[in-house]
């Protein structure tokens, strides 16, 4: 059967990595990156300071085949080994998923990245997050979250996250615009500024984009109002609305197709250390 899931995207793509060795059990793939990385703010988790130039540049890196060179620089140990802290690549959820998806989509496994809330992290709160969504032997699209498989204590099975403890953000949207959820409890919990209904709709952007193999950095760009958290254009509710309740993957190919919705080439990296900057996407 021909799975574009399991076709890799110029984001995931591993480059020229052996994947003979790995395993191709997804659990034991979750476990293998939550050895490899260490999220920016995990620092006391491990009793490590982070590096100022690592906690900066690291999570800069939009492919796959950077962070596999990164780890290669800081140590020649396997994939499969776990690292001190020292010998990490210091990312976000965005960069655990995205390499879990990757060493999914190598070893036969279809997966993609899917953006959204998590409930977990902080009480009565929808946490921006990212996880890697994966096909199960038994045909069930499956949440796996590679950043908490161990280090931290969950009250459920990593690799099969309820759908109630991480939400898609195209429900969260949803949740919000029938008056369930408070947009003001759905953002960036460290930083006032970053939440609410226009954080929500970005989150829907980009995990449409993703699920279009546009995997971009949590922080990019498009649509100006993704940055200067005007209030939203009837134009702009009645299009979110429809990508939240989008529900297979001709609707999402459907959706993306329209220009309001498309990643366009150019973008804007508001990046959290280093400042705003353009980048040009590469071409799908």
């Amino acid at each position: 059967m021909d799975d574009h899931h399991l076709r890799q995207t110029p984001y995931s793509d591993p480059g020229d990595l052996n994947a003979g060795g790995l395993p191709r059990d997804p659990r034991r793939l979750a476990a293998s990156v939550r050895d490899l990385l260490i999220h920016r703010g995990e620092g006391r988790l491990f009793g490590y300071e982070v590096p100022e130039k690592r906690l900066h540049h690291d999570a800069e890196s939009r492919y796959v085949t950077k962070i596999l060179r990164i780890l290669a620089e800081r140590g020649d140990t396997p994939l499969t080994e776990r690292r001190s802290p020292d010998g990490r690549f210091v990312g976000t959820c965005r960069d655990f998923s995205l390499l879990l998806c990757s060493l999914l989509r190598a070893t036969g496994t279809p997966a993609r990245l899917r953006c959204g809330f998590a409930t977990y992290f902080v009480d009565d709160w929808y946490e921006d997050h990212w996880v890697t969504e994966y096909r199960a032997p038994d045909g069930r699209w499956r949440l796996a979250d590679a950043q908490v498989h161990h280090e931290y204590d969950v009250p459920f099975d990593p690799m099969d996250v309820p759908r109630d403890r991480f939400l898609v953000a195209g429900d969260v949207w949803r949740a919000c615009r029938e008056g369930r959820v408070d947009p003001q409890t759905c953002g960036f919990s460290p930083v006032e500024g970053l939440r609410g209904l226009w954080f929500v709709r970005g989150n829907v952007l980009r995990d449409l984009a993703a699920l279009n193999g546009v995997e971009l950095l949590p922080w990019d760009g498009w649509d100006p109002q993704l940055a200067i958290r005007e209030p939203l254009t009837e134009d702009d509710l009645a299009a979110t609305d429809a990508v939240a309740a989008a529900r297979s993957e001709d609707d999402w190919r459907r959706l993306y197709a329209d220009p309001r919705m498309t990643v366009p080439a150019e973008i804007t990296s508001h990046a959290p250390y280093l400042g705003d900057r353009q980048v040009t996407l590469p071409a799908r």
